[in-house]
């Protein structure tokens, strides 16, 4: 996908997570900016730096980070298939967590006995 002809110089690092749907609003994206949840060049981003092609931006989501690569300048929200031709995902696989299969104890029947919490513990691998 080409540039186009009207492509801004630089843009918001806030507009930019927002355009590319990195997040619903751009207030979260300013606020995410704000709690130190979005790195630009593995240095603290704040709202307002400005992003230029070849940039790397790190987020932080709930449980991994996302790593990606700016290609396109865009400003204005555009469709997924558009926003996705903005930027390059480095983003690693996350790791598949093993499901324990630790016991579930029926809600209300209070705390466990001494044996029971052995025998939990010896399931933890304690």
């Amino acid at each position: 996908m080409s540039i186009p002809k009207n492509a801004p110089a630089s843009v918001r690092i806030d507009a930019w997570l927002w355009s590319i749907r990195a997040y619903k609003t751009r207030s979260l994206a300013t606020a995410a900016c704000r709690a130190g949840h979005v790195k630009l060049n593995d240095a603290n981003a704040k709202a307002a730096h400005t992003v230029v092609p070849g940039d790397t931006i790190r987020v932080r989501q709930p449980g991994y980070d996302r790593i990606l690569e700016v290609r396109q300048l865009i400003n204005k929200r555009v469709g997924p298939e558009a926003a996705s031709h903005a930027f390059t995902d480095h983003t690693p696989p996350r790791p598949v967590l093993p499901a324990l299969g630790l016991p579930q104890r029926d809600r209300g029947t209070g705390r466990p006995t001494k044996k029971d919490r052995r025998e939990m513990d010896r399931l933890r691998g304690d």
